[in-house]
Parts: C-alpha cells; sequence; structure tokens
C-alpha cells in the first residue's frame, strides 16, 4: 500500500471577464485530502469532513475523477480517499475542483506520474462536469498547474499558464449563503449583443497582457464583466456595496468568484490587500451576514504534498 496527504487549494474562476476560460490558485485556503493506492480494483471514499457530500464514488467528484483516469491507464488499482473539506460546496471558490483536481493528482503521484499535470486536467473536468452539468476547466487547470491559467481552447484541450506580477494577492469573501453552479448558470443568457462581446473580448486580452507584462493598471482596468456579473451579482447580498468599498480601498478590481456568492478582489501588496479586506468586511460586519474572508498571495505550484 501507498499513501499520500495533500493540500488541494482553492481557486478563483472567471476573474470577472474570462467566463470559464481564466483561473487563478490561492494560498491560504483549501482542503486536506488522504489518498492510499494498493492491489486490487475499485475507488472507495471512507471519510469526507466538514462537508455533507456523497461517499459513493460514481456520485462524488473525485470519485469520478479518479475513475477516469483509471479507465485511461486500464490498470487494476485500488484508491482509498479521505477528504477534510474546508472549501464549503456553492463557496464559489472552487470547492468541486479541489476535490477532483487533488484526487487525480494524488492517485498520479502515487502511480509515479505515469501522466503530465497538463493531462490530469481532463479527468479532473469530469468531477465538473458531475457537480455543474458543465466539464469546464477554469478551476481544476490552476489547481493542478498553479499560479493563472488560460484556457484558450475547450476542443482540443489547450491550456496555457500565465506569468504573473509577484506582488499580486487575491482577497475572497464568502458570506455564508450557498449558490450552485448549475442555478448560477441557470440565469445566464444563451446570447449577448455585440456591443458587449467586443468589450468583454478586450478586457480579457487586456487582463492577460496586463499579467504578462506585470501592468497592475492593466489589470485593473481589464477586470470588468459586462455579460455575466450584471445578471449573477443580484444573488449575491451586499454585492455592489463590497465592490464599492473594494475598489475605494485601493483594490485593482473586484467582482464575482465564479458562479458565486464569494466576491474577489485583487491588489497591489499586502498592505493594501489588507485594506481592501477590512472595508469589505465592514459590509457585510454591517449588513449582519455571516462570512469568512481570505487574504492570499497567488499559488505558484497549485496541490502539494503535506505529509
Amino acid at each position: 500500500m501507498k499513501k499520500i496527504k495533500i493540500f488541494s487549494p482553492g481557486t478563483i474562476a472567471n476573474l470577472s471577464c474570462g467566463f470559464d476560460v481564466i483561473g487563478c490558485c490561492l494560498d491560504t485556503i483549501g482542503d486536506e485530502m488522504t489518498i492510499t493506492i494498493e492491489p486490487g480494483t475499485g475507488v472507495f471514499i471512507t471519510k469526507i469532513e466538514g462537508a455533507d457530500l456523497p461517499k459513493e464514488a460514481h456520485l462524488n467528484v473525485a470519485g469520478v475523477a479518479v475513475q477516469a483516469l483509471l479507465d485511461e491507464l486500464d490498470q487494476d488499482i485500488q484508491v482509498t480517499i479521505t477528504i477534510l473539506k474546508n472549501i464549503k460546496a456553492g463557496s464559489g471558490i472552487g470547492s468541486s475542483a479541489a476535490s477532483s483536481a487533488g484526487a487525480v493528482w494524488a492517485v498520479n503521484e502515487l502511480l509515479n506520474k505515469p501522466f503530465a499535470p497538463h493531462d490530469l486536467i481532463r479527468f479532473a473536468m469530469q468531477g465538473e462536469k458531475l457537480a455543474s452539468g458543465n466539464a469546464h476547466a477554469d478551476n481544476v487547470a490552476p489547481a493542478l498547474l498553479g499560479g493563472f491559467t488560460l484556457i484558450r481552447s475547450y476542443t482540443p484541450l489547450d491550456i496555457v499558464k500565465l506569468p504573473y506580477p509577484e506582488d499580486l494577492m487575491a482577497i475572497v469573501v464568502h458570506p455564508q449563503i450557498e449558490v450552485k453552479t448549475s442555478d448560477a448558470r441557470a440565469v445566464l443568457k444563451q446570447n449577448v449583443t455585440l456591443t458587449d462581446a467586443i468589450t468583454q473580448w478586450g478586457n480579457v486580452g487586456g487582463l492577460v497582457a496586463g499579467l504578462c507584462l506585470n501592468d497592475y493598471q492593466l489589470i485593473g482596468r481589464s477586470l470588468e464583466d459586462v455579460i455575466i456579473e450584471p445578471l449573477r451579482s443580484i444573488l449575491i447580498p451586499k454585492f455592489e456595496q463590497v465592490k464599492k468599498a473594494a475598489l475605494a480601498q485601493g483594490a485593482l478590481g473586484c467582482g464575482i468568484s465564479g458562479s458565486g456568492p464569494s466576491i474577489f478582489a485583487l491588489s497591489q501588496g499586502i498592505e493594501t490587500a489588507n485594506e481592501v479586506a477590512k472595508a469589505m468586511h465592514e459590509v457585510y460586519k454591517n449588513a449582519e451576514i455571516d462570512f469568512d474572508i481570505y487574504i492570499s498571495n497567488i499559488n505558484s505550484t497549485g496541490i502539494r504534498r503535506i505529509d
């Protein structure tokens, strides 16, 4: 029997303008998972702490993702998984992605890495498909690769890891309500105007350019979403107040993290990040809404071993 314990990080998907194509990896919030492999067959989830989630492998994103890996490997292995869920389901910071990506990363490590990190993304996407009905990669890609990632194409899958300024910080506030990804997708329109599409394309290009050029101001100007945010923000209490408060304290930009209800902001440096976090904190404190708040540097490596 071989065993590994890992930290599988939270992630911010979309980053305002990059719906389903851009994400980044956090460092201060994540799940802990212990995975063992041994001779035999089957995937077994024996313990889940911190969340009421199914243990049946075919109903759990971690089990589905691992099974996809084993099916391609065509090898008889018994996999046993335990999960400590620190990322709440429906939080908007990649709860399902942490389980899916963490499980396949760990199994791959125990099998002496038959797959490259990029190859693991397509297995983890099967877990995302179970969770939301859509096999998106904007959370699992940064969890597996670290940093910022761009999904240039889904067919064929083409994912690029992006450089970014080293002093970039992320602040995330999670109001204690649940917004299911499937519900958040249900409010979206299937068609957009050409004017909005052009604006969004420009912002995606600007965000990628700003990250590559270490241009904080360009990053900030590009963190604008004219297509998704106007529809989803109504599901999040005090969203506009939180965004206004964050920008007033120097945030480069602020928007919905994934499908919500978490709200993210990016800032330059820890001092500004602390001020932004205080401002976001005050909005929800005064509204008497329970919430968690995180300040994080960008996690450059993604999932890591902790045993």
